[in-house]
């Protein structure tokens, strides 16, 4: 005999899914912020839901650390396909460096706990290294299919400058804005014209 689940049960689970859901967008904006000491009961009551709804899903700030740095992760590697599904690959890959600089922005307020969540174990620093370069490989693949974008340009040198142009643009009074270097660096990676 199948039993199915009963309508309640599946609210429930969908209720569950949503705070979850709710709870991570909430602590990845306050996590970006400069302010790493953001209490669990400030972030759950942004996420307007009780701070044992919090502990249910995150029962450590560790916890809600490492995945909200998974869930970047995972919006990062599929976001250059859905990128790549839109767009022209080399405006992919400028809108995939501003999900980068997102991304960059929501370690902020982690790091230290992010840290030693990598020290532990816990997270994969290589593996999310590999994930990433797999991300942008896919962009330069087709950018470099369809002629958009220069065929001598690694995944490495890809993310290197977006470390180092996401560390430059940040520092307290830089007037060089990330936008601009963002732009800067896409007009580089173009196939140069042959005349």
């Amino acid at each position: 005999m199948i039993r199915l689940a009963d309508p309640e049960s599946r609210a429930t689970r969908s209720d569950a899914a949503r705070n979850r859901e709710q709870l991570l967008e909430v602590a990845t904006r306050v996590l970006a912020s400069t302010d790493a000491n953001t209490s669990m009961r400030a972030i759950a009551r942004e996420a307007g839901v009780g701070i044992a709804t919090l502990y249910r899903h995150f029962p450590t700030r560790e916890s809600l650390v490492e995945a909200v740095y998974r869930d970047q992760v995972v919006r990062l590697t599929n976001g250059a396909r859905e990128l790549l599904a839109e767009a022209t690959p080399a405006m992919a890959l400028r809108r995939w460096m501003d999900l980068f600089g997102t991304w960059i922005a929501t370690k902020n307020g982690m790091l230290d706990t992010l840290l030693t969540l990598i020290e532990s174990g816990a997270v994969g620093h290589a593996q999310t290294r590999d994930e990433l370069l797999n991300a942008i490989e896919a962009i330069l693949d087709a950018g470099r299919a369809v002629g958009d974008l220069r065929p001598d340009v690694t995944a490495e040198e890809i993310a290197a400058s977006l470390i180092g142009i996401f560390t430059v643009a940040h520092q307290p009074g830089n007037t060089v804005t990330a936008d601009r270097l963002l732009d800067i660096l896409l007009d580089g990676l173009r196939p140069q014209s042959r005349t």
